[in-house]
């Protein structure tokens, strides 16, 4: 309701500007455009074009065929384009920071998931404000677990495998499983399976399903909802602070409802792409007491690790966050 609220008056702010001269705005995004943090973008410009009265318009390019994953970031930084979307516990080895979103079973909820969101957040602002960006929203992904070609019974199971990295937590949960860590961005996952470059990696339901993990011998889904892992949409500043006004208040609200909406259609997505899985003959399993109790250890070493890394920022964000529950 707030949000409809703040878009109401948005749009009226943006009819009273009058018109103007259209400006577009590239928009790139790593993954595919069938993924919904990528439809939901593609929303999110709609939005933003109706309420300037097409005075701007963003136009997304998704699965990392503006940028890669790994350059969007800094594209946005140095201006080569003014929009972005990140999976920003990519650049924890910038700020640990950046990180407090992949600390295992912190927060492995989708309530649990926005309350460290909201604790996080102004934080989070500050230090990409420092590096000459401006936040706008963050949507989190399903809850990560583990795909294996083979069964999984312990940690000691994965001693030896390749395993897919996408961040510094998933290369550090590989070492403390005993697996080959190897960096691979989401749209080059499917060749890296197909070309035995991985054997295994942890996310969610949807990127199994957006990359038919099945055709490439993967056989197995632990479901063991480690994390929620966000992926988070921002601004070039210069570009942002040469946006009049009323502009900046339509993007704040489109910002807002796609916060919102993309939250629901990840909640959504969840439970869908887990059946698909299924339906594509991937077991999706609870793990073992063992398994678990493996993950457990790795997760308190983890989180002391990320702790002493993050400094103060982390200390707070995660002692806000405790005060929510």
């Amino acid at each position: 309701m707030r949000a409809a609220l703040v878009a109401t008056a948005a749009l009226a702010l943006a009819a009273a500007a009058g018109p103007a001269a259209a400006e577009v705005w590239d928009m790139p995004m790593a993954y595919a455009d069938g993924n919904f943090h990528t439809q939901n973008g593609k929303l999110f410009a709609q939005c933003v074009k109706t309420g300037t009265g097409g005075k701007l318009e963003i136009v997304v390019h998704g699965g990392g065929s503006l940028f890669k994953g790994n350059e969007i970031k800094r594209a946005v930084q140095t201006g080569q384009v003014p929009i972005g979307e990140r999976l920003l516990s990519a650049h924890q080895n910038e700020n640990a920071v950046f990180g407090y979103d992949s600390v295992p079973f912190l927060a492995t909820s989708y309530e649990d998931s926005e309350k460290l969101w909201q604790a996080a957040r102004p934080i989070i602002e500050k230090v990409l404000e420092q590096q000459n960006l401006v936040l706008l929203y963050s949507v989190p992904w399903p809850p990560q677990g583990i795909y294996t070609k083979k069964p999984l019974e312990s940690i000691e199971d994965m001693k030896g495998v390749k395993f897919r990295a996408y961040n510094a937590a998933t290369a550090r949960l590989a070492e403390l499983m005993g697996a080959q860590p190897v960096q691979i961005e989401a749209a080059e996952l499917a060749q890296a399976l197909a070309t035995g470059v991985a054997e295994s990696f942890i996310s969610s339901g949807a990127t199994g399903y957006d990359r038919k993990v099945w055709d490439y011998g993967i056989k197995y889904f632990y479901d063991v909802q480690a994390w929620l892992p966000r992926n988070y949409v921002f601004v070039n500043k210069q570009a942002w602070e040469g946006l009049d006004e009323a502009t900046r208040n339509v993007m704040r609200a489109c910002a807002q409802m796609a916060e919102v909406s993309g939250t629901k259609w990840s909640q959504v997505y969840a439970g869908w792409s887990l059946e698909q899985l299924r339906k594509n003959g991937i077991q999706v399993v609870a793990p073992s007491e063992t398994l678990r109790e493996g993950f457990r250890r790795i997760g308190e070493t983890m989180t002391k690790e990320w702790l002493e890394a993050a400094g103060e920022d982390g200390r707070r964000i995660v002692e806000a966050y405790r005060a929510m529950k």
